[in-house]
């Protein structure tokens, strides 16, 4: 994990640039190991979170990845059919939770892969068992912002921006949601990005002496937040069964589901690398601690600039109100 990558490198490594006075004091989002290039660190990762913008294509993973996956899962076509109870309704929850995996308004959840590897063990069992806490800590989060959505959903009603449809001015409702919450979220992330490099101050540094589960805590709830201005199909199709509902634990239930969902892929991949390559990374790590620090920031700007530049500048490029590069499949 994040913290491994505090100790000091062995004799005899390549030396590093040592923490200045005024610089940020180690914590979680920053080792106080300082990559030599990190302005490289940072073109590079906010040229990829650009290039991925410009090639994604949103009905390529909504449609043929999400639709396929949930179709497989259930049984049925999942887009349009009713969902005919609350059972039912949590089973609809975690499989288009999966199916949404890779979908543009959830893929910036593996950043949160960053901050988790490199994590020491004797054994690969013990390496696994060690990851089950951040991951724990990392889905509490999460299933915390989701659930008390759910409630908040069902409490409302139809009344809620997301079942605004209306295209006046161009933009809906929905979409402005989803451009306000996935553009405040891009920035938070790429702010954690420029603080693992020591270029800003770690926000959380002074909670963390006093809660060490703060950050990845933190870090579930922005995932859990995705689904405030989630804009992926099959999700409206759960957000409009739960409002209808007015089930108040129905909706609880079925969005912390939905939010469990969507990390399921990540954490299992997650457990796959620790497991098989943890001890391998933790030394590949600990030789020059630097390089934690830029995978952490490099995940963490990559992910922020495809949140900002995707859901603010695409949408309205979108709409013809600007113009924004795009390959083919993509326009």
């Amino acid at each position: 994990m994040a913290q491994t990558a505090q100790r000091s490198a062995p004799v005899g490594s390549r030396p590093e640039r040592a923490v200045a006075t005024g610089r940020p004091t180690p914590s979680f989002f920053f080792n106080g190991h300082v990559p030599r290039r990190r302005a490289l660190v940072v073109a590079v990762s906010a040229l990829f979170g650009f290039a991925l913008t410009v090639v994604w294509s949103a009905e390529f993973v909504d449609r043929t990845i999400g639709d396929t996956v949930a179709d497989t899962l259930l049984g049925h076509t999942a887009k349009g059919t009713p969902i005919p109870g609350a059972l039912a309704g949590v089973f609809f929850a975690l499989v288009t939770g999966i199916a949404g995996t890779f979908t543009a308004c959830n893929i910036a959840v593996f950043s949160a892969l960053a901050p988790l590897t490199g994590g020491r063990s004797v054994s690969r069992r013990g390496r696994m068992a060690a990851a089950l806490r951040p991951l724990g800590q990392l889905a509490a989060g999460a299933v915390t912002v989701s659930a008390v959505y759910g409630m908040l959903v069902a409490m409302s009603g139809t009344a809620m921006p997301q079942f605004d449809q209306s295209q006046g001015g161009v933009l809906s409702g929905r979409l402005i949601q989803a451009m306000v919450v996935y553009g405040l979220i891009g920035l938070v992330m790429t702010y954690l990005g420029l603080a693992a490099l020591g270029i800003v101050r770690d926000p959380l540094a002074k909670v963390a002496e006093e809660y060490p589960s703060a950050p990845m805590l933190f870090m579930g709830g922005l995932i859990g937040a995705f689904l405030i201005g989630r804009p992926f199909p099959l999700f409206r199709q759960l957000f409009r069964d739960t409002a209808q509902s007015h089930n108040v634990l129905y909706g609880s239930v079925a969005f912390s589901l939905q939010t469990l969902g969507n990390i399921l892929v990540m954490s299992v991949l997650f457990l796959l690398v620790t497991g098989l390559f943890g001890d391998r990374l933790h030394r590949w790590m600990t030789k020059r601690p630097s390089r934690a620090a830029a995978l952490m920031a490099a995940g963490f700007i990559a992910a922020g600039v495809f949140l900002v530049l995707y859901w603010d500048l695409r949408i309205l490029a979108r709409r013809d109100l600007i113009w924004y590069p795009m390959a083919p499949w993509a326009a």
